[in-house]
């Protein structure tokens, strides 16, 4: 096998574990590259297209539902919505362009990434737990877009939803979906930038509609609600921004080393909130004339009440290819998840097990569930809680390098410099183990209850929050992971001199 140019320096993979490197892909109709960093030479991506990226990670109706129940379910006004509506992309999209910043000095996926923190081996556990969460995501999308078809359909020809309907919408959406992820990141991209342009023009239709239609006076009527259901409101919000925080470093590995890591965390902030902000909104104003919305078991059929046909219809259309795309990026995550895992299938295989398990899981909440919007919450809390485990750890470590070791990444065996002791970084799984059980103990949903979900951490719902700060600060003061330091990149301390100090301390 040819030597590779890893981190400014020649490395072989171990041949016997590191699969060969797919031929450049990122400017053809198919990717093909899986786990392996990207060459610099296909490094040709530019800070400006995360934007609409992160735009399409949020178009979805769900905002409006969301929105909804800060009023209904927390009892907020609208100002306190819209701080909420503020905070929430500030907090989890600004954790998402944090962590993206691996995947431009790494140039490779997030969990393959994630084998230098955690060892070989111990990568395993919090990449099960993601693979896992990524399911009941992919299945929330699923259900949203099927419920789409539906509204459209009894909109334009009156054709009520069946059994049988629900899958043959289902199956739909799901194969788009599979295509799409399928095709690659540059698909992905060509779909991004039109979707954004599409639905942002729409929803300010909709939004001039509401202006017109809405009952103003109760709006701004609506006394305040308390402090702590405004917090846990922006951690109901954050948590769907949070669950893409593993998957940032997947969307920045194809640019250069010398990409502006201010202006990646700016762009990912800015993509999410563009939507976030008027979404959750929307859905608060919607709220005050429909108070049964966020309590329907159907998420997306009010739009066809609260909306003539000649918006909803084209808006529910331009919605449904924007769910489309936050289930193909999710889908195009969760392949290199389970490649890291060790199912050694090309990474568009890998894809179609979270199909399967999509349309499975899909057509039980549409089906048997009584209740959408309470297992999509309940969902959406341990969600947020799984991930931050992972987080604080990851950011820690990234604080204390600059670089990967693109050969040790993708060589599985013992004489990876990644292997530790017996395929394992104990002081990260210690975090990572602690933070997982703290964060759960502060945690309440529908059909699990910590013992300390009663105290302020709880009744706020930051049990989120303290597993991020419990994973960082165990991981920080445990004695260091020893392990062969990989070269820094020739530019990494001048692109970055404030993180590169702090790298310099491990390498």
């Amino acid at each position: 096998m040819p030597a590779e140019p890893v981190d400014g320096a020649i490395r072989t993979p171990n041949a016997a574990s590191a699969p060969t490197p797919a031929e450049p892909s990122v400017e053809t109709s198919v990717e093909t590259r899986g786990l392996e960093p990207v060459p610099e030479g296909e490094r040709t991506g530019r800070v400006r297209e995360l934007v609409p990226t992160w735009v399409a990670a949020n178009i979805s109706v769900l905002l409006l539902t969301m929105g909804a129940g800060l009023v209904i379910f927390n009892k907020l006004n609208i100002w306190q919505v819209l701080v909420v509506a503020i905070a929430a992309p500030v907090v989890s999209y600004g954790l998402v362009g944090l962590i993206s910043i691996a995947g431009k000095r790494g140039g490779a996926p997030g969990m393959a990434l994630s084998r230098a923190v955690f060892g070989q081996r111990g990568n395993l556990f919090p990449g099960a737990l993601i693979w896992v969460a990524r399911w009941g995501w992919e299945t929330i999308n699923a259900v949203s877009g099927a419920f789409a078809m539906l509204t459209v359909l009894d909109l334009l020809f009156g054709v009520r939803k069946n059994t049988a309907l629900i899958v043959v919408t289902l199956v739909l959406f799901v194969g788009c979906t599979f295509l799409v992820s399928g095709l690659g990141i540059s698909a992905l991209r060509v779909c991004s930038t039109w979707s954004t342009y599409l639905f942002g023009a729409f929803s300010v239709l909709v939004l001039g509609y509401l202006v017109v239609e809405s009952d103003w006076s109760a709006v701004f009527d609506k006394p305040a609600g308390s402090t702590a259901m405004m917090i846990a409101g922006i951690g109901t919000i954050a948590a769907g921004g949070i669950s893409w925080v593993p998957s940032g470093p997947d969307f920045t590995r194809y640019l250069p080393r010398t990409a502006s890591a201010k202006g990646m965390v700016g762009a990912t902030i800015g993509g999410a909130a563009v939507v976030v902000i008027p979404m959750v909104l929307m859905g608060a104003v919607m709220a005050v004339g429909t108070p049964d919305l966020a309590t329907a078991q159907d998420p997306v059929s009010f739009i066809g009440n609260l909306l003539p046909a000649w918006i909803a219809v084209p808006y529910l259309l331009i919605a449904l290819v924007g769910m489309l795309l936050i289930n193909s990026m999710s889908m195009y995550s969760a392949g290199f998840t389970a490649q890291t895992l060790g199912i050694k299938v090309p990474r568009a295989a890998a894809v179609s097990v979270n199909a399967v398990i999509s349309l499975v899981f899909g057509f039980l909440l549409m089906v048997v569930a009584t209740s959408f919007f309470g297992s999509f919450i309940s969902f959406l809390t341990l969600l947020a809680v799984a991930f931050s485990a992972w987080i604080g750890v990851f950011g820690v470590d990234m604080l204390r390098r600059t670089s990967y070791d693109g050969a040790a990444l993708l060589d599985t065996t013992r004489t990876s410099a990644y292997w530790y002791r017996g395929g394992y970084a104990w002081q990260a799984m210690t975090a990572w183990g602690a933070a997982l059980a703290v964060g759960l103990l502060f945690t309440k949903v529908d059909w699990f209850g910590g013992p300390l979900a009663g105290t302020w951490i709880g009744r706020n719902g930051l049990g989120w929050a303290a597993g991020i700060v419990t994973s960082g600060l165990l991981y920080a003061v445990l004695p260091r992971t020893a392990a062969p330091a990989a070269p820094a990149a020739p530019d990494a301390a001048a692109e970055e001199p404030g993180l590169a100090a702090a790298g310099s301390l491990s390498n």
